[in-house]
């Protein structure tokens, strides 16, 4: 696009050659999707691109490189007002609608005026039609030969498959025809693929005119299969009956209202909207790459963007993605984060951010980090992101520090939800109903929060002497409102405070009801508490016990000195 019109009409004629000998019909798609989203920072260099694209991607679609409905898909994924939607508009109306508009744009750039591509379809019909007449394969190969147009071969192909399904009188010769075509090596074995793909994508509006055209096209590719003329690879590539197109046809929807979706939640702060949409989407194969569009539309966005993408994870974590689903994701973000950082400077940090705000969020389990590291491949420069993300996520106060990482935005700021969470602890404390609390806890909208529920909680019990905060873990804990992991986490934030919990409350420790009878179980009451825990043996009990264990060697140094977390003690836990 920045040279003469010869270099032009020369990579146009290349294009045609290298069309399915080497680059697919998805590679030439793709490569001028690219063209398209670049028009914009193209048009520095060179001033007239917006009209060089048009004509290329005009003579692309006069060559049966492009397919007609390119350029209405490509509107699709285009921003009204870019220079790309003007490049698929000039192409559009300016020369694919214009009266002989094949020869016209043939010639733009000085290229051959001895023969047009429609010209070129001419011929070929008029030679088939003759060699039905005729039924000479020698003089149909000849005049195949003399076109000189190898690169055009499966236009051949393509038109005399489409004539022995009109005609079966004319079957065999076209078969015969075909088979010596293929071994005199005057058809190429990729373009006499191309033309039963060709064919295979134009099926459904052959079946108009030809009611038979499909069961007709499978015998002719069982047969040109059988007798060597057709490479048998054909039938395991993908592209018959154009399933590829159909997949990237699939995924390219798939990635613009994932897109949409995303756009719209970061404009209404809905997750559950954004649940339902994802739900009616479908295609749940394609979840990671929901989760490497929300994150890298975030990286781009402000933090309250930023921190919208890390409250929407947990949710869909627990309605629609697995954690395997995000740890793709992730992978994907990490094998892109070089190409990433050229839009996005310090994307490197801000996705180390995200992967330990997930794991913190209960989104990821630590394990999942090694588990993502083993799919990266050797020497990539997301090991970095992932080992800084291990080092954030396993801080001290990393929980509170993450939470605070986008500064909050969403929702409840971090304080905010701790004043909440101590206020309706303490009115439940003091008499409150245990449904009203429950309900109060689910309505905080902070499921990944909820271990901080759990830590307040449990001392507020060692401050107050009160089992009753226990009981309300108990059963939020039954009815699913706090799960096993946040249930654990809660547990174990405690255990990492004994210390700090001491200096701050010597005297709340000096044996408080809750420890000296719920957990050592040193009288009567608390072996009968002790045994009535044993008989239910839920879940929870399982969960609480173990960190007894864990606590109370370090519990009973405070709570009753001389005890030391052994004998009696030890023996009741």
């Amino acid at each position: 696009m920045d040279r003469h019109d010869k270099e032009k009409e020369m990579a146009s004629v290349l294009l045609s050659y290298l069309y399915g000998n080497v680059v697919s019909s998805t590679q030439i798609r793709l490569g001028f999707v690219l063209l398209l989203e670049a028009v914009d920072d193209l048009a520095v260099d060179i001033p007239d691109v917006v009209d060089v694209l048009a004509l290329f991607i005009a003579r692309a679609v006069v060559d049966d490189i492009l397919p007609p409905a390119f350029l209405s898909n490509a509107k699709v994924s285009l921003s009204g007002s870019s220079k790309g939607m003007q490049v698929v508009q000039i192409a559009e109306k300016s020369y694919l609608s214009a009266p002989h508009h094949a020869e016209l744009i043939e010639r733009r750039w000085g290229g051959s005026t001895h023969i047009t591509v429609e010209e070129v379809k001419r011929r070929i019909a008029d030679l088939l039609k003759e060699y039905i007449r005729n039924g000479d394969t020698a003089e149909a190969c000849r005049c195949i030969r003399e076109l000189a147009v190898p690169f055009f071969h499966h236009e051949v192909v393509k038109r005399a498959l489409t004539l022995g399904m009109e005609s079966p009188a004319a079957e065999a010769l076209i078969v015969k025809l075909l088979k010596e075509a293929s071994e005199e090596c005057l058809v190429s074995s990729s373009q006499m693929m191309k033309g039963f793909h060709r064919v295979a994508e134009s099926l459904d509006d052959l079946i108009l005119d030809i009611p038979s055209a499909k069961s007709e096209f499978q015998l002719l590719v069982s047969k040109a299969i059988s007798e060597g003329w057709l490479d048998s690879s054909y039938v395991n590539s993908g592209v018959n009956g154009s399933v590829e197109d159909d997949e990237h046809e699939k995924l390219a929807r798939y990635k613009r209202e994932a897109v949409s979706i995303i756009h719209e939640y970061f404009f209404s702060d809905d997750t559950t909207e954004v649940i339902r949409s994802v739900k009616e989407l479908g295609y749940p194969e394609y979840n990671p790459i929901f989760v490497k569009k929300l994150i890298t539309i975030a990286m781009d966005r402000k933090n309250r963007e930023k921190e919208m993408a890390s409250v929407l994870l947990p949710s869909l974590s627990m309605e629609l993605f697995s954690s395997e689903d995000i740890a793709k994701g992730f992978v994907m973000l990490l094998e892109s984060a070089e190409d990433t950082a050229l839009d996005i400077l310090d994307a490197s940090d801000e996705l180390g951010l995200f992967l330990a705000r997930a794991v913190i969020d209960d989104v990821l389990a630590p394990l999942n980090l090694d588990e993502i590291s083993s799919k990266l491949p050797p020497n990539c420069s997301g090991a970095e992101t992932l080992n800084m993300a291990r080092s954030l996520a396993s801080a001290r106060h990393a929980g509170e520090r993450l939470l605070r990482c986008w500064g909050g935005g969403t929702g409840w700021a971090v304080e905010d939800a701790k004043d909440k969470i101590t206020k309706l602890l303490e009115e439940y404390e003091s008499g409150g109903d245990v449904g009203e609390a429950c309900n109060c806890i689910r309505e905080l909208g902070m499921s990944f929060f909820n271990h901080e529920v759990v830590k307040k909680a449990l001392v507020m019990a060692m401050e107050k002497k009160n089992e009753r905060t226990l009981n309300l873990l108990q059963e939020c804990f039954g009815e699913g409102i706090i799960t096993i992991n946040q249930m654990t986490k809660g547990f174990s934030r405690v255990r990492d405070g004994l210390d700090d919990l001491a200096l701050a409350r010597e005297e709340e420790w000096m044996a408080p009801a809750w420890v000296r009878c719920g957990i050592f179980g040193l009288n009567s009451w608390a072996e009968e508490k002790y045994e009535a825990e044993a008989a239910q043996q839920t879940q929870f009990g399982c969960v609480f016990s173990s960190f007894v264990v864990a606590l109370a060697p370090r519990l009973a140094e405070r709570a009753l000195p001389g005890c030391g977390g052994g004998g009696l003690c030890r023996s009741r836990i």
